[in-house]
């Protein structure tokens, strides 16, 4: 196999609109707590996670087993074995689960060691692309699937496993997470991460204080927001020194006005195709006039989501709303159950009216179906497949990052397992919420800033910055997208 690091570009089509977690799914991050005074007060773009039939509500015996005996795996090898191993799981539940998956693994496999190195969120894409760029890229490794995943198998990073995949045992994995796991017919990835969502958390307790009810159309958001600035406090929590944090609300405000269409036509650059359309400078338009209006904390772009800044500010009764990905139910609950189980609710993106009466669908939803996806890097040094390598990262990936203890440890911490059957388990009333938006969605608009080519990335993040900066216009945020679109595909 030709092992030449490439450019990291796509211009192919990619699994399609469906299908990523974004930034910081994987991880948790060490916040301010919540005030003592304050605990007594909380595949294919029209693919779509379909609500598993009726005889799968519960997990299957194969999906749930914590032992790999009587299953059909690879038999795995007795000689000694390391694996070196990468993720995000920095902080609280995240780390403890996944750590103990591989904990786990080594107790059955006392020749096997997995090196497990925990990496920042951030700074993990970045990291991952230089260590590939040296030589020194990981066995088995993390990512959102999308565009990354797909750049990362052309560049000669990805083992296929398809015929793994169909031959040996795995969870029956939701019909969306495998799509989103696949890339040109070939399964590239094995599910871990569980779903995903998108939505607005919110103080419900001082919604109540204010008579406030949750907001169904984007105008009664505003006049939310409105109310809230009146009596004190700023509406939205945003750390938008990572970026992508901002893109939330330019996805759900395109997403809102135009579905799908005018993405994925801005995304081709066909037919009169550009981000500069209706829907992108509506979206623009609308999150220039939220700064102005104070709708967001002050020096949004210098606050950082991975420090907690956002939570923090939620906790101090500084901001009473955040959208944001649904893993926020377990960092705010690692953080103080007590609070968050008295204070917060959540709420799905509100529709925009105008669109809704046009005939525009207003269930297109932002998120992923597998949070993060392991992809395995496992070759001899004359470029073969070193197959006893590989072997041994599907039946970890397979078998002990997906098994029950895995699953349940998921379930008590605000995760929704990517496997059939798992969602009519959930206690918790927030993920209950998350799950019946993503399940009940037309389709789920994955993150832009994993769908994108990874160049068309970087400029997405920065216009991000100058969006919610007041540095450039929304026609000027589309004009740069546009060109950097255009070059990706010329590529």
């Amino acid at each position: 196999m030709k092992r030449k690091f490439v450019s990291i570009i796509l211009a192919t089509a990619l699994v399609g609109t469906l299908l990523t977690g974004c930034g910081g799914s994987g991880s948790d991050s060490t916040t301010t707590q919540p005030a003592e005074e304050e605990t007594e007060a909380p595949a294919e773009t029209e693919a779509a996670a379909e609500t598993p039939a009726e005889e799968e509500t519960a997990p299957s015996e194969d999906a749930a087993a914590g032992s790999t005996e009587g299953k059909n795996l690879p038999e795995l090898t007795t000689e000694p074995l390391t694996i070196n191993l990468w993720d995000i799981a920095t902080e609280g539940s995240v780390k403890d689960i996944q750590e103990g998956a591989v904990k786990r693994f080594m107790e059955d496999y006392p020749n096997i060691t997995v090196n497990q190195v925990h990496q920042q969120n951030d700074n993990y894409k970045q990291q991952l692309i230089v260590a590939m760029s040296s030589g020194q890229a990981p066995d088995m490794y993390i990512h959102w699937g999308g565009g990354p995943m797909a750049e990362y198998y052309n560049s000669g990073f990805v083992n296929d496993i398809t015929e793994m995949f169909n031959t040996y045992d795995h969870p029956e994995f939701i019909d969306a997470a495998v799509a989103q796991s696949s890339y040109d017919g070939k399964v590239l990835a094995i599910p871990f991460g569980g779903l995903s969502g998108c939505d607005i958390f919110y103080n419900k307790t001082i919604f109540a204080e204010l008579g406030l009810e949750v907001p169904k159309t984007i105008e009664e958001l505003e006049a939310i927001c409105d109310k809230l600035i009146e009596a004190g406090y700023v509406p939205f929590s945003l750390a938008n020194g990572s970026k992508w944090t901002g893109s939330m609300y330019y996805m759900y405000l395109v997403a809102r006005h135009s579905g799908n269409a005018e993405f994925d036509a801005a995304y081709a650059q066909e037919n009169g195709g550009t981000f500069t359309s209706d829907a992108f400078i509506y979206a623009g338009e609308k999150i220039q006039d939220w700064v102005k209006k104070g709708y967001f904390p002050e020096g949004v772009n210098s606050l950082s989501t991975d420090d907690g800044q956002d939570r923090a500010l939620l906790y101090d009764n500084t901001c009473v709303m955040m959208l944001h990905g649904s893993w926020q139910t377990r960092s705010i609950s690692d953080d103080n159950k007590e609070w968050y189980d008295a204070n917060i609710g959540v709420f799905r993106f509100p529709e925009d009216s105008e669109a809704a009466a046009a005939g525009v669908p207003q269930n297109v939803e932002i998120g992923t179906a597998i949070g993060n996806g392991f992809s395995f890097n496992c070759w001899n040094a004359d470029g073969s497949v070193d197959q006893a390598k590989l072997d041994a990262c599907y039946v970890l990936a397979t078998q002990y990052y997906n098994d029950d203890t895995y699953n349940q440890e998921q379930l008590a911490s605000g995760t929704i397992p990517s496997i059939k059957g798992f969602e009519t388990t959930i206690e918790d009333p927030n993920t209950k919420v998350v799950a019946d938006v993503f399940f009940s969605a037309s389709n789920v608009q994955l993150w832009y800033d994993q769908y994108l080519p990874a160049s068309v990335t970087e400029v997405h993040k920065d216009c991000m910055t100058e969006l919610f900066g007041l540095q450039k216009t929304p026609e000027e945020i589309g004009q740069a997208h546009d060109t950097a679109m255009q070059a990706a595909i010329a590529e």
